[in-house]
């Protein structure tokens, strides 16, 4: 049982939305700013576009506001029942409040439970693997989990070897009882700290506040050791994900799809090759979304919701800054291209 009584459910994911800004950064135009191309960009990341979050006053609350209506609605959901919102982001609109304090008030879910989650680009994982306890005991019946970064907000348009990378999106998700025994079967998460030196912000926080210094050496954007960053995301992705098959007896011809954090084009390949995979049963989106940090994930499973049948089985995997890195495994838990097709019905 759980805390209020209920029977402990599996969790399941039982709908999915995504929100990506309109302006569109393409690789030309990086190559105006910096001495980049096209060829350079595409062949070292596998990027060729992404989008900018452009406005005065606008930060990642306003992305995933927008993520979490189109769930609610896709889904049918009244705000009121929503129980619980939990917002996975490295890019806050403020230090304090959090920002899922912000979209609750601003899609009006009135007075529920809501936070933070920072775990940098593994930051999802943790957060569905938060939400799954609050649905497995009983304590929610309804919770939304949202990936939202603004990455352009922290990303230094000087560096060729970071502005390239990162662009500005949200997903959000509906976690609940499962209706058929579908859902989050295991969630491994991990993390090292001693990774810090090679990706972190270096000022802003409390160790280094923000003064007239930190701003003028350029210490408030994203510092990446694009080398050391690779060789660990590589290791510990393909790691995280055999861990969790081998601790649910999975091989790889049982898996439908791998739902890997979209970093780069070359881990990505390297992680299903590792896992055994063909490149045609992973989700891949970074060629026009770029690297959302915590969005990656929740925004390939909006791009690719029409191909998910009910009963798929699918791993998550990332890998992030800290260092943090994590694995889940689920079943699809509902017809994707019959909720598209149900949807549609409701608008026309």
């Amino acid at each position: 049982m759980g805390a209020n009584g209920q029977t402990s459910k599996r969790p399941a994911i039982t709908g999915v939305y995504g929100y990506l800004p309109e302006y569109v950064l393409t690789n030309a135009e990086l190559a105006r700013l910096v001495d980049t191309s096209d060829a350079w960009i595409t062949e070292r990341t596998g990027i060729k576009e992404r989008r900018i979050l452009k406005g005065e006053g606008l930060g990642t609350s306003h992305m995933g506001a927008e993520a979490v209506r189109g769930l609610l609605e896709r889904t049918g959901t009244p705000p009121a029942e929503v129980d619980l919102l939990i917002c996975a982001t490295t890019t806050p609109d403020f230090v304090f409040p959090s920002t899922a304090n912000l979209i609750a008030d601003m899609v009006g879910l009135g007075p529920v439970g809501s936070f933070d989650v920072q775990a940098a680009c593994s930051g999802f994982i943790y957060a569905i693997s938060i939400a799954s306890q609050f649905i497995a005991t009983g304590q929610c019946r309804k919770v939304v989990v949202v990936g939202a970064d603004k990455m352009s907000a922290i990303i230094d348009y000087t560096d060729r070897a970071t502005c390239v990378i990162f662009g500005d999106g949200a997903g959000a998700v509906l976690i609940e009882p499962s209706p058929n025994g579908e859902g989050i079967f295991d969630t491994v998460i991990r993390s090292d700290g001693a990774g810090m030196i090679h990706l972190h912000q270096k000022a802003g926080g409390s160790r280094l506040p923000p003064s007239a210094e930190t701003v003028a050496k350029r210490l408030h954007y994203v510092h990446q050791e694009g080398a050391a960053v690779y060789k660990f995301a590589i290791a510990k992705m393909a790691e995280v994900a055999a861990e969790i098959m081998a601790r649910n007896n999975l091989r790889a011809d049982m898996i439908q799809w791998l739902v890997p954090h979209q970093a780069n084009w070359r881990i990505i390949e390297s992680t299903a090759e590792k896992m055994g995979l063909p490149m045609d049963r992973v989700m891949v989106t970074i060629q026009k979304y770029g690297n959302t940090t915590a969005a990656t994930i929740p925004l390939c499973l909006w791009d690719y919701e029409r191909r998910l049948k009910t009963g798929d089985r699918l791993i998550l995997a990332a890998f992030g800054g800290g260092f943090t890195w994590g694995a889940s495994y689920l079943t699809w838990a509902y017809d994707g291209a019959a909720a598209a097709q149900e949807h549609r019905r409701r608008l026309s």
